[in-house]
């Protein structure tokens, strides 16, 4: 398996295109229970499979990432050869993870206690891994509008 397997609770999200995905390996409702009961390894297998296919298309259409930590920010850009990084570090001041310290982050963002970087990093040979590797790091897929913000704000 090249990425994680899917809990449960994403199993169960996803039954209508876990089942089409049984179908084009043209295994039956029936086939699938005995296959549970009978050869679980192999059932195992098909999970596993059905994940990766799962993360690769997440991953091929993820465009921004970003990560919040009490003292940091790190906004990724993905784009199509490289990664953009935007890291916000604050000193002292606030624990970004709760909303008063975002909210003191938004009302202070030229204060001598925080510090803005830029960094460009370019993918190695499998960009989805790179991108699945920050993911389980503790980024998170969003719509990108925190990253344009600060882009605009410090370019």
């Amino acid at each position: 398996m090249k990425y994680s397997r899917l809990t449960k609770e994403q199993f169960e999200e996803l039954e209508k295109e876990f089942i089409n995905f049984l179908a084009t390996q043209s295994i039956t409702g029936d086939e699938w229970v005995n296959l549970k009961a009978n050869k679980p390894e192999l059932a195992e297998v098909e999970l596993d499979v059905f994940s990766d296919l799962i993360w690769e298309g997440v991953l091929n259409q993820a465009k921004y990432l970003e990560h919040i930590s009490p003292k940091d920010i790190h906004l990724f850009a993905l784009n199509e050869d490289h990664m953009h990084l935007i890291g916000i570090k604050v000193k002292d001041e606030a624990d970004l993870t709760t909303a008063e310290g975002f909210n003191w982050l938004r009302n202070n963002l030229m204060h001598d206690n925080v510090e803005f970087v830029q960094a460009k990093k370019d993918y190695t040979e499998d960009k989805n891994l790179d991108k699945f590797t920050l993911i389980q790091q503790g980024s998170n897929i969003t719509k990108g509008e925190l990253y344009q913000y600060m882009f605009k704000l410090i370019n």
